[in-house]
């Protein structure tokens, strides 16, 4: 790999076929180019945020995204997450609103989920990288099957676990998952164009800490 791209040394060794392969090899060859020839984001250091917040062996629960923010600012590594200074997009706005009426609880918060990664939360976009302004831009450019040898990986070697899938893509995206070994929650996405068929009153949370309890792991503090 990169010195330039630092990845959490259990999933180094996890991954380290992965990395090997041509594709991943065309892929960091092309992300060096884009940040060396536009605005790219999350920031460099933080492509693999994700990878290094939350180790292999201390993954509860993985929430899948698609793209980070393409937003100036924005985007800090992980799914859903933005620095505790930008304001809170709105999917984010509505999986805090499902958090609070799930549990009970009304706190202000910032959008930086790097408390829930460090509790075990792995927030893992589809692809990983994005051009300002360009929705979808590093699309098709290897980091997806990159990624689903990521989700592959943790199903070949972990169970118990906690798959929160919202929306049709992160669905397909998990089809892989044994629902026999794990709990597998889906709702439609939480953005503002669906959260209300089903995302809002889902109990995603409390379905998941019932279900950490209950394995003897510790619950997630939303």
């Amino acid at each position: 790999m990169s010195d330039a791209i630092q990845i959490n040394s259990e999933w180094k060794e996890v991954l380290e076929d992965e990395f090997a392969k041509p594709y991943f090899k065309n892929l960091l060859s092309f992300i060096r180019d884009e940040y060396s020839s536009s605005t790219i984001f999350p920031k460099r250091e933080d492509i693999f945020k994700a990878f290094n917040a939350t180790p292999f062996t201390k993954v509860k629960v993985i929430i899948l995204g698609q793209d980070p923010y393409y937003g100036s600012g924005q985007a800090n590594g992980l799914c859903f997450s933005v620095n505790p200074e930008v304001k809170l997009p709105p999917s984010l706005l509505n999986i805090f609103k499902e958090i609070d009426s799930d549990l009970g609880s009304e706190n202000s918060r910032d959008g930086n989920l790097e408390r829930w990664a460090q509790q075990g939360v792995f927030l893992l976009n589809a692809t990983l990288t994005v051009k300002e302004g360009e929705a979808g831009s590093h699309q098709n450019k290897g980091w997806e099957k990159f990624t689903d040898a990521v989700i592959n990986a943790i199903a070949r070697n972990r169970e118990g676990l906690v798959y929160l899938l919202w929306g049709s893509y992160a669905q397909k995206k998990g089809a892989l998952i044994s629902p026999d070994k794990n709990l597998i929650l889906k709702s439609v996405h939480p953005s503002p164009l669906s959260a209300y068929r089903g995302f809002l009153g889902c109990k995603h949370f409390s379905k998941t800490n019932a279900y950490l309890v209950a394995k003897s792991k510790s619950p997630i503090n939303w």
